[in-house]
């Protein structure tokens, strides 16, 4: 009898929790679109031409590509410049002649971006740096030379990017200056003489060099080492000074200057809780006029008086926090991005005579007037007693207790997420889901101490955050402990496949988007270009080549724990990746096999370190979220065929150890 009982209350307990579940899913807002969440903006990234004539965009074209986009202020004359084939322009600049257009692109992902520009008079297209095999980027631009630029390529040598002198209007390229072996980055005066250069040293420092003249010798500036955060930004307008991000003397980074004839350095701007972010420096004058900060909302500490009324007035013109993106050459007009956390992207005209900001457009309307979710800043305790900063989105219409999570790990490691609207918390918040997204140590803006708590602690202690950061959403009564997924890409995804290895119980289920299984494999396949970055990658991680790190290394290699995978895994990779090789997702999967587990393995044949098309992202994330519903139980918009239509998906399923979809 007592038995029954306990059957009978079991059963009845089981019925309620459904019934709540099932009323919750009832109350939160409808399903929106992931065409509306992954697809193309309708319009993005405006920018005036330095005459402050014309404006340019970005747009998909009639076969949902994006392309570059002109019009003449004050008209109707709409026209699409460029015409990519398939994967998209993201990144483009005016040339300094308002006439011309430069944007970068790659073939399928591979990262060996070409440096394009488009003459706006007579439509042509051409390619600036037509080498095969090789990387090129931008270096600079100014109005004192309006027909040249600086390019970067590395076209000699392939580990070395060098500076070139491109003259726009013939297409000319000149060997400008050559790299040692060891800078990552340089800065021009404003005649386009190369007179400063980043470079890292052999145990993982920085050294900042200036010369006095463009055939002048190189010498040191300021030198750190890899314990430090330093950084060269811009130099002074009349080059006497350097204007620096350092954070020697201080745990947080700052903005200071420093003086090339004597070494004598004054502060800009600093905080003492987080690293100087956006350094905002007047183009024409190279001022520093603002510097942002931000722990959890980006904050601005206005340097130069000359914009303290634009910068008062723009803090209440709309909602979210703003960024100056582009001006013109007179510095009458700026447009001014603002990003909030319940709404897409808008950017406004801000005209400074008048001290009036027009909208100019949103990049997602269908966004508008749609219940999205909020983005809370939370601080959370590791542990071992850091702060760790997070962002937390919680479903909206639904009471925030014990709700399935996804733990959303960002890549880098050495970079962060920040505040505003982003498509995917958005996403899974509206499939129902408590998401956490944890700036865990390695994450970079918290000061050095934090940046470098995680030297050699991938799969340990940077682990143990991730862990740490579920733990307190369970305590605080949002997520249930039995439904918490963990999702990510880059190093989010190696943190997936560590977390299915490593504590294979803790999570129910997990999503890895181009992450590594085997350490040492990334390091033996990364591009020649990233030579000079080595030495970071084997302070921070471990160097696979040094036999004191082997086993460190080894042990924080998901690959050769496979056999400990107990828990649902779906893969995402794109076939050209030249970060993380498509072999590190393959082998992970044969090993899987091998096991007798079960995974599901998803390969885009035009993707590289992520996915570009919005088809491939559309398809993928259709997949993911039905994987995620049937393992933590959130609400999944039905995908229509084997793929998204124009996805170049090919899928592998195993289950317990046997292929049963190729």
């Amino acid at each position: 009898m007592r038995r029954s009982t306990r059957w009978v209350a079991s059963f009845l307990f089981a019925v309620v929790a459904a019934s709540a579940a099932w009323q919750a899913r009832a109350d939160l807002p409808p399903l929106i679109g992931r065409e509306v969440l992954f697809g193309n903006p309708e319009r993005a990234n405006p920018q005036v031409s330095p005459d402050g004539k014309r404006l340019a965009w970005l747009a998909p074209d009639k076969k949902n590509v994006l392309q570059v986009w002109v019009k003449t202020i004050g008209k109707d004359d709409d026209k699409v410049m460029t015409a990519d084939k398939k994967r998209g322009i993201r990144g483009y600049t005016w040339a300094r002649d308002n006439k011309t257009l430069l944007y970068v692109q790659d073939n399928d992902g591979d990262e060996n971006f070409h440096v394009w520009g488009v003459d706006l008079d007579s439509g042509i297209v051409r390619d600036y740096t037509p080498f095969q095999g090789a990387r090129a980027d931008i270096v600079a631009a100014e109005p004192n030379v309006p027909d040249q630029m600086l390019v970067a390529t590395n076209a000699r040598n392939r580990a070395l990017m060098d500076v070139y002198r491109l003259t726009l209007s013939t297409g000319a390229l000149v060997l400008d200056t050559v790299n040692p072996g060891d800078v990552v980055g340089w800065e021009a005066d404003k005649n386009l003489n190369v007179l400063g250069a980043q470079a890292i040293t052999p145990d993982g420092g920085t050294d900042i060099r200036v010369r006095d003249n463009a055939q002048g010798p190189w010498r040191t500036l300021v030198k750190a080492g890899a314990e430090e955060n330093l950084g060269l930004i811009s130099l002074t307008d009349d080059g006497k000074a350097a204007i620096i991000e350092s954070s020697l003397g201080s745990d947080t980074a700052r903005v200071v200057q420093r003086d090339i004839a004597t070494g004598a350095e004054t502060d800009i701007a600093s905080s003492p809780e987080v690293d100087a972010g956006i350094v905002q420096v007047n183009p024409n004058t190279r001022v520093v006029e603002a510097v942002s900060f931000e722990p959890g909302r980006r904050t601005w500490k206005v340097i130069d008086p000359a914009v303290k009324a634009d910068f008062e007035t723009l803090a209440k013109l709309a909602a979210g926090d703003f960024t100056v993106v582009n001006r013109d050459l007179a510095n009458k007009t700026w447009l001014v991005a603002f990003s909030s956390d319940r709404g897409p992207v808008s950017w406004y005209t801000w005209d400074r005579e008048a001290k009036k900001g027009t909208l100019l457009f949103t990049a997602q309307p269908k966004l508008e007037n749609l219940q999205l979710s909020e983005m809370k800043p939370v601080t959370i305790k590791t542990r071992d007693g850091l702060d760790m900063h997070a962002y937390l989105t919680l479903p909206a219409g639904v009471p925030p207790k014990n709700l399935p999570m996804v733990l959303f790990v960002h890549g880098g490691p050495w970079s962060r997420d920040s505040w505003g609207y982003r498509s995917y918390p958005q996403w899974l918040a509206n499939r129902g889901y408590a998401v956490l997204q944890p700036n865990y140590r390695g994450s970079t803006g918290y000061g050095k101490k934090f940046l470098h708590a995680a030297d050699k602690q991938w799969g340990l202690k940077m682990h143990d955050d991730l862990i740490d950061a579920a733990n307190w959403a369970v305590k605080q009564g949002y997520a249930d402990a039995k439904r918490i997924a963990i999702m990510g890409g880059s190093y989010g995804g190696y943190a997936a496949l560590a977390a299915v290895t490593f504590t294979p119980e803790f999570f129910a289920c997990s999503v890895d988007i181009v992450g590594p299984s085997n350490l040492k494999a990334p390091i033996g396949s990364i591009p020649p270009y990233w030579k000079p970055m080595r030495v970071t990658f084997d302070k921070r991680m471990g160097n696979v080549d040094d036999p004191a790190d082997a086993e460190l290394i080894r042990n924080a290699s998901p690959l050769f724990r496979a056999q400990a995978i107990k828990r649902p895994l779906l893969i995402g990779q794109g076939a050209n990746d030249p970060r993380v090789n498509k072999a590190e997702s393959e082998q992970i999967v044969d090993a899987i096999e091998k096991n007798g587990g079960s995974v599901t393995y998803v390969v885009y044949s035009d993707e590289g370190h992520g996915f570009a098309r919005p088809e491939n992202s559309i398809d993928f994330n259709a997949r993911a979220e039905t994987f995620l519903s049937g393992c933590v139980g959130g609400r999944a918009e039905p995908m229509t065929g084997e793929r998204q239509p124009g996805s170049t998906a090919t899928v592998r399923v195993v289950e317990k150890g046997k292929v049963v979809n190729k």
